[in-house]
């Protein structure tokens, strides 16, 4: 048993990808023999919590995740220079290659011949000319010998370790002190160990640490063994707080550009506000976590934010070089946060879906309300903004305004602050007011007149239709009122705002939405065609 210790990571014999660590080594009362103890990763793929006929040998994570298992069953890994070897040398058998074929339509075997093999295994036993490797879930425990591994990888710029044995930063020194070419390293689903000290990464320029249970504060141990690092991901890692550890915003990483915190439990903004003065970020990833409000930081903001630190820099514009935001699957509901977008000096890559806020099913606005209130946008929810969907959208969200507020210029004001200026921009004039006598209209005061036209070649030549309709009434309950006053059936419409002065109809596909929300005004005319 002496090859296992306390913490040490290991996996089952022959399923690199059951892994887990040690927590117990011992007898196990009932049993004979030596025990090890292991907590595995994976909560379902133990029996116990560490504890077994009411005996406690250890605390396991979950009532799933723990189990006994002897010795010889588990392995501690192989070094790094034995994965490369394993995973780019080594060269199947004639018994091996005959068991590789593919089913036919009739289920019979045909026998795969790789061609071309000799060629291929050539050039991958040409170790000096390998730039990248990939070795997923190997059971990588070490380095091996340093000078060995610099002689045979010299090149080696990129490796990718998920899924391996390693978890102490020594091990990983190691590695990128015989590597001088590699300036990108994955760590992902290694568990690495909170003490980081004397480390030096010195040429790394992108760093994967996803699921790999580091907090922020592992992180601000590790800046400075980083100096020239442009990408960080930290996927997964349940970081909660960012805790600057010299000043309240976080200092140093002078060439960061990336930094992906997606899939984390950050909550609070104002944690979010600690990374505004990373001047050389442009990407922040915050996908999946539990924000509910964004805010760009006024004056105020950075003054509680300095309060009682010396160090703080006041002249940094915040988040200065910031062009992409990910916030998609959070909790964003109010359109504040929408609309404080537009103070950051250089977004133009912005993700809200999956939050409430952009969800009109629950209340949420439709994307061409976003793209409207978002002025500087390039690129809305992965999806490239084109020239003429943002004159469109800016048009259909000025009309809908007007129709919904009627002039209303004080509500317009504190409810949308683009209003105005898109309004002046496009030449748009409000709604006249109708003369007649205020009382008979009070019953038909949300009611709004459109005009609707068949052009669909299937429904056939039908007059022109002018409806009063409630404002409120939405584009699909439209659609199937369009069946009944044109008198047809079988036909699945779809329906077009006709604008005047727009080359070409704009297409009504939210169902969802309102007549107002969809742009449609008094005296719209909307043209109905056949679905393809």
């Amino acid at each position: 048993m002496t090859e296992f210790k306390i913490g040490q990571r290991v996996h089952s014999v022959g399923d690199c990808r059951r892994i887990g660590s040690v927590k117990y080594v011992g007898e196990v009362e009932g049993y004979s023999g030596k025990w090890a103890g292991i907590e595995w990763d994976n909560d379902a793929q133990g029996k116990h919590d560490g504890s077994l006929n009411g005996v406690r040998y250890f605390q396991a994570k979950s009532a799933t995740s723990a189990s006994f298992v002897r010795p010889h069953k588990l392995s501690r890994g192989i070094s790094l220079l034995e994965a490369l070897d394993l995973r780019y040398r080594s060269t199947s058998t004639k018994e091996e290659e005959d068991e590789m074929y593919v089913l036919s339509a009739t289920n019979r075997r045909v026998s795969v011949q790789l061609l071309g093999k000799d060629k291929i295994q050539d050039k991958l036993n040409q170790f000096e000319d390998l730039a990248s490797a990939s070795l997923f879930y190997l059971g990588v425990s070490s380095c091996g010998p340093p000078s060995q591994l610099g002689v045979s990888v010299p090149n080696l710029k990129e490796l990718d370790l998920t899924g391996n044995l390693l978890s102490e930063w020594e091990d990983v020194g190691t590695i990128c002190n015989a590597l001088p070419a590699l300036v990108a390293l994955n760590l992902s689903y290694n568990r690495m160990s909170h003490h980081v000290v004397g480390l030096q990464l010195k040429n790394i320029k992108i760093l994967v640490l996803n699921n790999t249970g580091l907090n922020w504060t592992q992180v601000e141990l590790l800046k400075d063994s980083l100096p020239v690092i442009e990408e960080l991901h930290l996927m997964g890692n349940k970081v909660k707080n960012i805790q600057p550890t010299s000043s309240t915003t976080v200092q140093g990483f002078i060439h960061l550009r990336l930094l992906n915190l997606e899939d984390n439990c950050l909550a609070d903004w104002n944690e979010i506000l600690k990374l505004s003065h990373l001047q050389r970020l442009e990407q922040l990833h915050l996908n999946k976590n539990n924000l509910n409000c964004i805010r760009y930081p006024d004056d105020d903001a950075m003054q509680k934010l300095a309060s009682g630190c010396e160090s703080f820099e006041k002249n940094i514009v915040p988040f200065q070089n910031l062009c992409c935001l990910l916030l998609g699957g959070n909790n964003i509901g109010d359109l504040a946060s929408v609309d404080s977008l537009n103070s950051f000096p250089r977004l133009t890559d912005i993700r809200l879906s999956e939050n409430p806020v952009s969800d009109p099913g629950k209340g949420g606005i439709a994307r061409y309300v976003l793209i409207a209130r978002l002025a500087k946008v390039h690129i809305l929810n992965g999806s490239e903004i084109s020239p003429r969907e943002r004159k469109d959208s800016e048009i259909r969200y000025v009309r809908s305004v007007i129709s919904e507020l009627q002039g209303n210029q004080e509500a317009i004001k504190q409810r949308h602050p683009r209003f105005s200026e898109l309004k002046t921009y496009h030449g748009i004039e409000d709604e006249r007011p109708s003369n007649q006598a205020a009382g008979p209209q009070k019953m038909a005061s949300g009611l709004i007149s459109i005009t609707l036209k068949c052009v669909g070649a299937s429904i056939g030549e039908k007059p022109p239709m002018t409806k009063k309709l409630p404002a409120s009434t939405t584009v699909g309950k439209l659609k199937n009122l369009s069946g009944s006053f044109f008198k047809f059936k079988a036909i699945k419409p779809i329906l077009f705002l006709q604008e005047e002065g727009s080359p070409l109809p704009l297409v009504l596909d939210d169902d969802m939405a309102s007549l107002t929300e969809a742009g449609v005004c008094n005296d719209s005319t909307i043209l109905i065609d056949e679905e393809n």
